[in-house]
Parts: structure tokens; sequence; C-alpha cells
């Protein structure tokens, strides 16, 4: 885009890096929230502090393995807490999530509105502030519920604040990708772990264990809405995956997608808006015209793991395309 925010034929054009800070920034708070939301799930569903496999299971949904591994020689409470609340190092961390939202929110604080730039310096400081006293077992639940509801501020701030023009489509363009994303890898990591509890005689355990996925994409009570009678494994994957009215479904979130790429496209000239839009078709496609139990026939991962290629890929996308025609 131009060397300015604006040009003198009417139509508006951002700064490149300004684009993408934008969508880096919603994404940033986005991860904030899954983390606090996986964390805080995690430490009350699991069997106790030293269950590994309920711990390892949210370095496979961050990619996180091989990081973690080089600093620490077992999965456990503790270690995860640290790992992903305090240690500044690790770029899958909170410390870096918020670090990086406050850097792109000071290049954005002529675009963004003076509501966000300070809640998100407040939040900053309060996630800073965060030491090892503050992650013993009973106060890890506190932690959580203050990163969620710190991004839940953000989010509510920033839906009554800010100004509707193509830097609002950036932002919400960044919201949408990362929810897409968290929920497939979500979906990836537990439901296959998951299966073999839904043929077991203990109907409590295994109900408990489909709660826990669900309450991590903060999809419980939506889905009690839907399937008051249970919990079934393809009814739980149908949900978060083709449910056209939960916010962190991945088709819904490729629908508001592919709106805010509309409008970019339409009115900003973004350049390989085209491209993404082509792709996202194909992709909404794949979840428009197949039932849950078909995508289940052919292969849940591989189904997961090829959206999870063509989300990033549209980032890919967007980000290479960050200038008019």
């Amino acid at each position: 885009m131009g060397a300015g925010v604006s040009d003198q034929i009417g139509v508006n054009h951002l700064i490149a890096r300004h684009a993408a800070g934008l969508v880096w920034l919603a994404r940033y708070m986005e991860r904030i929230e899954n983390l606090a939301r996986l964390l805080d799930v995690t430490r009350t569903f699991a069997r106790d502090s030293d269950d590994s496999g309920s711990w390892l299971s949210i370095l496979r949904i961050n990619s996180d393995e091989t990081a973690f591994f080089e600093r620490h020689s077992e999965t456990n409470a503790d270690t995860i807490t640290r790992f992903y609340l305090l240690e500044r190092g690790n770029p899958s961390a909170v410390q870096t999530a918020i670090h990086m939202a406050r850097e792109n929110a000071r290049m954005l604080r002529a675009l963004i509105s003076t509501e966000m730039w300070l809640q998100i310096n407040i939040f900053h400081g309060r996630i800073r502030a965060l030491t090892e006293a503050d992650l013993v077992p009973d106060h890890l639940t506190a932690v959580c519920t203050m990163l969620k509801e710190g991004t839940q501020a953000h989010t509510g701030i920033t839906e009554g604040t800010f100004y509707r023009d193509q830097c609002w489509n950036f932002y919400m363009i960044g919201r949408y990708l990362e929810r897409a994303d968290q929920t497939t890898r979500l979906l990836d990591i537990k439901f296959n772990a998951l299966l073999p509890s839904a043929a077991t005689s203990d109907a409590n355990v295994d109900a408990g264990q489909w709660n826990t996925l669900l309450r991590a994409a903060a999809g419980y009570h939506a889905y009690r809405r839907e399937h008051p009678n249970g919990f079934t494994p393809p009814e739980v994957a149908g949900f978060l995956l083709l449910n056209g009215l939960f916010p962190r479904s991945v088709r819904l979130n490729l629908a508001q997608l592919e709106w805010h790429l509309t409008q970019l496209h339409g009115q900003y000239h973004l350049r390989g808006a085209a491209m993404a839009l082509e792709r996202l078709d194909m992709l909404r496609g794949l979840l428009v015209t197949q039932s849950i139990e078909q995508i289940l026939a052919r292969g849940l991962s591989p189904f997961l793991d090829y959206v999870q290629s063509q989300i990033g890929a549209l980032h890919g996308d967007i980000m290479s395309g960050l200038c008019g025609e």
C-alpha cells in the first residue's frame, strides 16, 4: 500500500505494515484467551497435577513439543503452566503474545481507539507482573480468569470503539483466522484421544471428557442447547466444525472471514483478495457440502490437517497482498 494512510482519489489505503499489524494484534489477543481457557480446563479436569497425558496435549495442540523439551524434561502442571505463562523466551507463551500485541498496538496508535490502547497497556502490565507464586494450584484458576477477562474486555472495547473502516476488516480477519485455526487444532488432538473412551461402560467418565473438549472451545453451554441429551463423538465434532451459529466453529469463522475479505476486495481493492476468496470458497464448500459422518468416514485428522494448511495459506495470501491493485 502507499506511504500514507490515504491517497487523493477517494480510496483509503493502509500502509502494509499497519494492515499486517492489525491482523497480528487480533491473533495475539485471541491466543492469550485460547491458552488461558485450555490451561484452566486442563487443570480442572486432569486427574492430578502429574497427569502427563492431559498436559502433553496442550503442547501438541500448539505444536510446541520440540521447544518445550529443549527446556524441560517432564510434562506436568508445573512445567506446562510455567512454559506458557512465564517464559518470555517461548514464542507461544502468554508473555510473548501480550508483548507482541502491545508492540503492534503501539505501531497502530493513530488508528486504534484510545480505549483499546489504554486497556492493552493495563493488561500488559498485569501479565508481565505474573510470578511463580501466581502459578501454585490454588491461584492458577484466578490467573486464567484474569487472562480470559482481559482479552474479553479487549474484545468488548474493540467492538464498541473501533472505527468500521478497512482497519476493522483487517483486525477481524486476524480474529477469525486465529479462531478457525485453534478450533481445528483442538479438535484434531483431543477428538482422537477421546474416541477409545466412547466405547467404555463408564458413561460419566466419557461425558466428562467430551465436556472438557467443549469447554476448552468455550462451547459447552451452546452445545447443550443444541444437543441436550448428552454427548456423541459425531455431534461434538460436527458442532465444532460445521455449526453455523457457534462463534468458534470453523464454518462460522470462515463465513465471517469471507465477508471481511469481500469488503476489502470490493471497497479497497486489496491485491491478493481474489486469490484468498477463491481459496476460501473452496474451503467453505468442503464444510457445507459434507456431513460430519462423511468427514469422519474418510478420516477426521487428514481432513483437519488439510483445513489447517489452507487456513495458513489464506493468511499467506492476505499478507502477500497487502497493497492496492
